[in-house]
């Protein structure tokens, strides 16, 4: 007998199995529409001060000893990570706030029902269907890594929000980006919408570049705050996330990038050995669109660092 949640995966599946026939019979048109927001996402995580319960922890390397990245994306176990960064994050440190809030929205799938995730792991994996071999390796994977979190670490939407609000009033530019993609700016004003993604733009920061590209795609379609910026369309926001890629944003077959669209929204490779802009250029784009999509990503970049 199947659980309530594992009848819902059935349903995710199926929509999971569609996708894999658009993604490859009609140059996955409608691919950006469903995946998961990657402010990787894509992608918030309060520890108060009576916080999460006490779990030893091997001490972390320091924050950004292997570059920007490298902490993020290659610590195997999450919970220690961001333990950490407790001192920073309850200091005000910006960039501390907004990696906390990275683990958040990259965990909170698995730390909301650890055994239904694993369980609903176990159906995908048994399935044998196109595509789900892929989906179910980039579960375990999320698995693995945020393996000692659990429901009383709450990471729910509302602490995702907190969090990023914390971040972006300290001075994180990602999180301000992260906050408009989430419909919840810090200003509603359509000036301060421009001046942000101008600063986005200009920036170079391939964190802000992940966190605004879902409110450069389909949601901006039609709002003239966003006119003559890349916006709009599926293709945008692709060019946000590949533009992210070249500025340095790990974009690798593993990456949390990658690992996001699978896991979370059945949008994989069905070569494991593709980085991300491999996979868009090879799947995710009709080939007339590819160079619409590679004109979009040099616009991006073509002033990169100029002062406003």
């Amino acid at each position: 007998m199947l659980t309530s949640k594992a009848k819902s995966m059935f349903l995710l599946l199926a929509v999971a199995g569609l996708l894999v026939v658009v993604c490859w019979n009609r140059g996955m048109a409608d691919w950006t529409g469903v995946a998961p927001r990657v402010e990787e996402g894509v992608s918030g995580m309060a520890i108060p001060a009576t916080g999460w319960r006490d779990r030893s922890v091997s001490a972390p390397r320091p924050l950004g000893e292997n570059g920007p990245h490298a902490d993020f994306e290659g610590a195997s176990d999450l919970y220690a990570y961001v333990q950490g960064l407790r001192a920073r994050e309850t200091a005000g440190d910006a960039e501390a706030l907004w990696r906390v809030s990275r683990v958040l929205d990259y965990c909170a799938a698995y730390a909301s029902d650890p055994t239904g995730y694993a369980a609903d792991t176990r159906t995908i994996s048994e399935l044998k269907g196109a595509g789900t071999a892929a989906m179910a390796a980039a579960r375990d994977r999320v698995g693995r890594r945020c393996a000692r979190f659990a429901p009383v670490d709450d990471f729910s939407l509302s602490a995702l929000r907190a969090k990023r609000l914390e971040a972006a009033r300290a001075g994180s530019l990602a999180a301000e980006a992260a906050l408009l993609a989430m419909g919840e700016p810090l200003s509603d004003s359509d000036e301060y919408k421009r001046d942000l993604v101008e600063r986005v733009r200009r920036s170079g920061n391939p964190d802000a570049y992940v966190a605004i590209s879902p409110a450069m795609g389909i949601a901006g379609s039609g709002q003239e705050v966003y006119l003559g910026s890349v916006s709009g369309t599926q293709l945008s926001e692709l060019a946000w996330l590949l533009a992210s890629c070249r500025l340095g944003n790990a974009c690798g077959p593993g990456s949390v990038l990658v690992t996001s669209y699978c896991a979370n929204g059945g949008i994989c490779s069905r070569d494991s050995s593709q980085d991300f802009s491999a996979f868009v250029l090879d799947a995710g784009v009709p080939r007339q669109g590819a160079d619409s999509l590679n004109l979009m990503v040099d616009s991006l970049m073509s002033d990169i660092g100029v002062a406003k």
